[in-house]
């Protein structure tokens, strides 16, 4: 079965870092695009990177831009999130979860605006 396991969150003073980890299995991993989403209590899930297929090309949310990088390990199924400089307003739930799929003619196309498989999550807490 398809399976998306976050892992490395935790406890995390501000100015500190912390890297996460996205482990997938039951699908052709370097066929989709992979996203990190986040969602502290009582707000809406937003969007916080996506890298391509190769791990070529990514993005982030501008409240995360130069702060967090996103990269991915085809070879070990797995997308890390190395997140620095981490502030109180980055402590939420977060989420990887499966991007577009690569298809013929859409090697320049990716985008994790729409998701299809999700992973339970990892929580991230920024606190003195």
């Amino acid at each position: 079965e398809v399976q998306l396991q976050a892992s490395g969150g935790g406890l995390v003073q501000p100015g500190g870092s912390l890297r996460l980890s996205c482990a997938a299995s039951g699908f052709t991993f370097d066929d989709y695009a992979i996203g990190w989403f986040r969602q502290a209590p009582g707000k809406e899930r937003e969007g916080v990177s996506c890298i391509s297929y190769g791990g070529g090309a990514t993005s982030y949310a501008d409240s995360v831009k130069g702060r967090f990088t996103v990269s991915r390990d085809n070879a070990r199924n797995t997308v890390y999130l190395q997140m620095n400089s981490l502030k109180p307003e980055d402590t939420a739930a977060y989420y990887c979860a499966t991007g577009s799929r690569l298809f013929s003619g859409s090697s320049n196309y990716y985008t994790c605006e729409i998701q299809h498989y999700w992973g339970q999550g990892t929580l991230v807490t920024v606190s003195s």
